[in-house]
């Protein structure tokens, strides 16, 4: 028995969870709570029992929605249709957030290429809108949507009655006819309409039905009416059914509810809790039914019910919104946008990704029993065979080697399952970002009071001394990571901002590779390969896990072309060190000559697009360059924005090295790195170079120029940065604990943050913890964050396997790595696209639209000659100039 605390307390956490559920809803009716956890009565309750315990103890009701929501989530968890019908949310600007999926925006030309594409795929396009006016009122919107007045051939037939009669519309040219047919009753009449359409070969592709409001006027809100209701749904329930069974889609929309004080004095008896009354039969009758309740329509109506019209009708808004979503349950299946994964399938799994999934669980279940071995070992004692102590050393040694090597592979083939399953499977779930000023200024507020809370003093003097360098990378990520989650691309100055950051990046590895090779001279093989298998392990295996071409994960590439750049500016000879140079000051011109070389083959480049592209067309490294859809345009965007990062941090390094050889300053204790004058001086110079692009990105009024300009300027915020850090003695030698730990992961976070931390190739972000969104956050990016660090574990562990330190034994593993590689290239990387659906398209068959996120479809010639009389011809024939125009407005990295 149940102390009378127990109760209280139990009784006022129900409360409190109920509160939340209802949240959504306004008035607390459990009627409503029903509705909202309708998957209660899916699992076989009552519906009259469990309101019944419902208002007998608060406790039974907390574990009620517990259970059931619960049980509801892990039931549907695969069915995104039904989280895009069920649920949802407004955020950002008034932007509907279906619950669990994402949502593409479609536009006009967004939705003709679907509708022609289904067209081709000899499906009919019907739609049909059966019921009163508010059913009226999507059937208007759609049409709106489409934009029908400005189309060439549509037909409209209406009946005398514009209110209360039929509708038709009939557009040749996108092969649709919608329909709307006045019924505003659950009645034989549209009973007889089901039954109609069941009997035919081909029916409607959507139905769209509901209501009730009439019933209750006409009825004067009487029981009795209900039960009619209720009666004649079940008649629908077999017609329905035959419907759905000839891949059709039949719709039931729930009741919205009204604003009671905006109602006309002749619909007063239309109340919420009546509409509640309805909605709930409706759900009792067609849960077990093959139609889908469409419930999400009331939260969007609810959400804007104080602009509604006359209290009864939906607002404008809403019924945008309403209209996407029938869009996207419509079409998303059949299109590739990456931001909408509501009602899609999941991508197909490849022969590459079976094949290495199989090395990888292989690996995992080696790794499981060698280390059960290793532990039943140690609870037996020594192993029974005896060697002779060197014998023993090395079988030790070698038994080791293999143990740390089969393991590593194991833990990532975990980790590999854990990304394929966030991001290639609809396990998990997943929403639009949106953003918001404070989501994106509040957590970047926290994460510096933390950087600036772990503060300590460094072992090193020296300007950008390891310390301060992998703090500077740890902070610029953490604010880069911020900023992918937010959604923060679409406001130009942190946009702006963000590119600083990526271009310092660049910066960095230009004056650490080119000062690493100063000191020590060393540009042997070892080296090289070291470098690039750190920096493209994770990646490769993502392409190959994952099924995403290499230039998905842009950064690598971008850092990788550049330490190449680095390495043979520096390894070609005459090679210029420290060493040399002090002993042969002409040295000193040879390096200039190879800046000036470097300089010339980018500028070369750049003024030539067409140049550009045969360079890194050419076979066989063209799939190293080229993304999905074989487009180079992607790489050239990003190559362009960064041309001379690299070249800038290479300048610095020799100007820094020099300065400090002929004591023009001094780093090698505390002090500052100047006398006061000139200290103050240089400090002013840095504030007015930080600020002054800060003043840039906020006058510059779009994308395209913004970047055009950041190339040649961007060194300045950079070294305007680098002189305020290091100035001072006392900020030179104090760093951030915190930010150098994640600096020092910083590669893995950038590359694994794609699949663990964001979702859908990027656009949206991944969901663990769904209607929660801050406690999400939490979770997802500790889970994230993990990860990456053991990916940084597993890189360096392995690189000894990879790039031994002979270089005999380097060129074997090159050797065989690239044997391994390029035919996966070839085959993969270049000729064919894979679309959602699991078909092939030749490139050079591919008609290309005036939109990049569609994946391209080979079209019928008649087809064809629609979409260019619809789209304009002189669309396609500016492929170039609008892949570029999409990537620059379009990009969020």
């Amino acid at each position: 028995m149940k102390t009378w605390t127990q109760e209280v307390n139990l009784a006022t956490l129900a409360l409190r969870f109920n509160a939340l559920l209802l949240s959504h809803f306004g008035p607390p009716h459990i009627e409503e709570l029903v509705l909202y956890c309708m998957c209660g009565a899916e699992l076989g309750w009552g519906s009259n029992d469990v309101l019944q315990d419902f208002q007998q103890t608060p406790a039974l009701h907390f574990l009620y929605n517990i259970f059931n929501l619960t049980a509801c989530g892990w039931r549907a968890r695969i069915d995104s249709c039904k989280w895009l019908l069920s649920d949802g949310r407004y955020q950002g600007d008034q932007e509907w957030q279906p619950y669990g999926c994402m949502m593409h925006h479609y536009s006009q030309i967004d939705t003709k290429r679907c509708l022609l594409y289904l067209v081709y795929l000899k499906q009919h396009n019907h739609f049909v809108f059966i019921g009163d006016s508010r059913i009226r009122q999507l059937y208007t919107g759609l049409l709106e949507h489409l934009d029908h007045r400005d189309q060439g051939d549509p037909t409209s037939t209406t009946g005398p009655d514009n209110q209360h009669s039929d509708l038709n519309y009939i557009n040749s040219k996108l092969r649709i006819k919608v329909d709307f047919i006045w019924s505003p009753y659950v009645s034989p009449h549209m009973v007889q309409h089901f039954n109609h359409w069941k009997s035919e070969k081909e029916p409607p592709s959507v139905i769209v039905a509901g209501s009730a409001t009439w019933s209750i006027k006409e009825s004067n809100a009487s029981l009795h009416s209900v039960k009619e209701y209720s009666t004649n749904l079940t008649r629908l329930v077999q017609a329905i059914d035959g419907i759905v069974a000839k891949k059709s889609k039949v719709l039931w929309t729930l009741q919205e509810p009204v604003d009671e004080k905006k109602l006309h004095p002749s619909r007063t008896m239309i109340t919420n809790e009546q509409l509640n009354k309805y909605n709930q039969a409706a759900i009792q009758i067609l849960q077990h039914s093959a139609a889908l309740l469409w419930s999400s329509s009331r939260l969007v109506a609810q959400g804007t019910l104080n602009e509604s019209p006359d209290g009864l009708h939906m607002s404008p808004l809403a019924l945008k919104h309403d209209t996407q979503i029938l869009l996207n349950m419509y079409c998303n299946d059949h299109m590739n946008f990456n931001d909408g994964t509501c009602c899609s399938s999941s991508e197909p799994y490849t022969t590459l990704q079976v094949v290495t999934f199989s090395i990888l669980g292989v690996s995992s279940v080696l790794a499981l029993t060698m280390f059960v071995r290793r532990k039943c070992q140690r609870c037996q004692g020594t192993a029974s065979i005896e060697f002779s102590p060197l014998n023993e050393q090395s079988k030790q040694a070698a038994e080791t080697s293999i143990y740390t090597l089969v393991c590593s592979l194991g833990r990532m083939g975990c980790i590999m399952a854990y990304f394929f399953l966030c991001d290639r499977t609809s396990f998990f779930m997943k929403e639009n970002k949106y953003y918001s000023p404070i989501s994106f200024w509040l957590p970047l507020a926290y994460i510096l009071a933390l950087g600036l809370f772990f503060t300590e003093d460094s072992r090193f003097t020296k300007v950008l001394h390891r310390d301060q360098t992998e703090e500077w990378k740890g902070w610029m990520q953490l604010v880069i990571l911020i900023y992918h989650m937010t959604g923060a691309s679409g406001i130009l100055p942190i946009y702006m901002h963000v590119r600083v950051l990526v271009s310092a990046y660049i910066f960095l590895s230009g004056y650490g590779h080119f000062c690493y090779f100063w000191q020590q001279g060393d540009a042997g093989l070892v080296r090289f390969f070291q470098v690039l298998f750190r920096l493209n392990f994770v990646t490769v295996l993502l392409c190959l896990c994952m099924n995403r071409p290499y230039q998905f994960y842009y950064f690598v590439p971008l850092v990788s072309f550049w330490f190449l750049m680095v390495y043979l500016v520096l390894a070609l000879p005459p090679q210029v060190t420290a060493t040399s140079s002090k002993s042969n000051p002409l040295q000193y011109l040879y390096l200039v000559l190879k800046f000036v070389g470097l300089f010339s083959v980018i500028t070369i480049l750049y003024m030539s697009e067409v140049f550009f592209e045969k360079v890194f067309v050419t076979r066989p490294w063209k799939a190293l360059f080229v993304t999905t859809d074989d487009d180079i345009h992607e790489w050239w965007f990003r190559w362009k924005l960064d041309r001379y990062s690299i070249s800038y941090g290479m300048v610095f390094a020799v100007v820094y090295l020099l300065a400090q050889r002929y004591n023009l300053l001094n780093d090698n204790n505390h002090s500052n790195l100047f006398s006061p004058g000139i200290a103050l001086s240089v400090t002013l110079a840095s504030l007015i170079a930080v600020g002054s692009y800060t003043t840039f990105s906020f006058l510059c009024r779009n994308k395209l120029e913004c970047n055009e300009i950041h190339t040649y300027t961007v060194f300045v915020p950079i070294v305007g940065y680098v002189v305020l850090r290091n100035i001072s003695g006392v900020l030179r030698t104090r760093y951030s604990s915190f930010f150098a730990w994640f600096g020092r992961i910083s590669l893995e976070l950038f590359i694994c943050q794609y699949h663990v931390f964001l979702a859908a190739d990027t656009h949206g972000v991944l969901v663990l913890v769904p209607g929660y969104p801050v406690l999400n956050a939490i979770i997802t990016s500790f889970i994230f964050i993990c990860l990456s660090h053991d990916v940084h574990r597993i890189t360096y562990a392995l690189l000894p396997f990879a790039v031994p330190q002979d270089w005999r034994l380097v060129l074997r593993n090159a050797v065989l790595f690239l044997v391994v590689l390029v035919p996966i290239g070839i085959h993969d990387g270049i000729h064919k696209t894979t679309n959602k659906k699991g078909k092939m398209w030749e490139e050079s068959n591919v008609q290309r639209g005036p939109y990049g996120t569609f994946r391209d479809i080979e079209l019928p010639s008649f087809l064809l000659h629609l979409v260019h009389k619809l789209f304009d011809t002189r669309v396609f024939e500016k492929r170039h100039r609008r892949k570029e125009c999409r990537y620059v407005q379009g990009g969020t990295h």
